[in-house]
C-alpha cells in the first residue's frame, strides 16, 4: 500500500475540539429543552403546535415499542427440562443462614418478565407505556 493511501489518524487537538463541541451541543440542548418548556407553559403559540405534535408522536412510539419489553419472557427455556437457570447451588456454613443461587435465578427460571424482577421491576415503571 502506498504511503499516500494510508488513513491518517486525527490529532489530539481535533479530538479535544470534538469533545468541546459535543459538550456545548449537549448544554445547548439542555437549555433549549428548559426554555421550550417554560415558554410553552406561559402561552402556547403557533410555533408550539409542531413541537407538541412531535413530542406526542415520540411518546406514543416509545410506548408502543417499549411496553412489550416489560412483559416479554426473558428466559426462552423457562419451565422446560432444558433450562440451565433452573439449577440452584447452595451452601451453609456453621449456624449461618443457608445461601443459594435460587434467589437470583429463580424468577428467570419461573418465566418472569422484566417488570416482575425484584430489583429491576420497579425501574421499568419509568418506561413509557
Amino acid at each position: 500500500m502506498a504511503r499516500h493511501a494510508v488513513k491518517k489518524l486525527p490529532r489530539s487537538g481535533s479530538r479535544a475540539l470534538l469533545r468541546a463541541g459535543l459538550t456545548v451541543t449537549a448544554a445547548g440542548a439542555a437549555l433549549g429543552v428548559g426554555g421550550t418548556a417554560s415558554a410553552g407553559a406561559v402561552e402556547p403559540g403557533p410555533a408550539a403546535a409542531p413541537v407538541q405534535a412531535l413530542t406526542t408522536a415520540v411518546h406514543h412510539s416509545a410506548a408502543g415499542g417499549l411496553a412489550p419489553v416489560r412483559d416479554l419472557q426473558l428466559d426462552p427455556l423457562a419451565n422446560t427440562s432444558a433450562d440451565p437457570l433452573d439449577n440452584t447451588l447452595g451452601t451453609q456454613i456453621a449456624d449461618f443462614k443457608p445461601v443459594d443461587t435460587g434467589f437470583v435465578t429463580g424468577p428467570l427460571a419461573a418465566g418472569s418478565s422484566l417488570g416482575d424482577l425484584p430489583v429491576v421491576g420497579g425501574a421499568t415503571g419509568l418506561l413509557p407505556g
